[in-house]
């Protein structure tokens, strides 16, 4: 029995729709950058993030960095060790768990400075579905079982 196009369609949308990514990247501070000065909070708030979003944290190498915290260091902007600095310039981070994430930036006092932002990461949602194609009438000519032997099912 051949498919009709709309069946085709739903076939397809089905396979591929739940795998096509629906990340979105973030630009922090948009084209203020990671900076001082700045308003995180609003720039947070009108904002949506995802699992699969990725933040983008642009600034002058050398001139900021980025820490990734918990909710106390958060609050008393407790540096991390160096170490865990991110330090590129252009760090991509990818939100891979659903919660709350805290940055700050860790050079001299940028994060009492305001150098901070505490965003809450959803969990991904999947383009709806299609609902099912329902399932075409059988044709008159379709086999039925009739004790124990296949006959035409012609008498309908």
């Amino acid at each position: 029995m051949a498919l009709s196009p709309l069946s085709m369609l739903v076939v397809i949308a089905t396979i591929f729709l739940p795998s096509v990514a629906v990340a979105k990247e973030f630009v922090v501070g948009d084209g203020h950058g990671w900076t001082i000065g700045f308003d995180y909070a609003a720039w947070a708030a009108d904002k949506t993030f995802q699992v699969g979003d990725v933040l983008v944290f642009n600034y002058a190498v050398g001139e900021h960095n980025v820490f990734k915290v918990n909710g106390t260091a958060f609050q008393s902007c407790t540096i991390p060790p160096a170490s865990e600095a991110l330090s590129t310039g252009n760090d991509r981070i990818v939100l891979a768990i659903p919660g709350r994430k805290w940055y700050i930036c860790g050079v001299e006092d940028h994060c009492s400075a305001g150098q901070k932002l505490v965003i809450t990461v959803q969990p991904q949602t999947l383009p709806p579905t299609l609902p099912p194609s329902p399932t075409p009438a059988p044709s008159p000519r379709q086999h039925r079982p009739h004790f124990g032997r296949w006959v035409p099912n012609i008498f309908h």
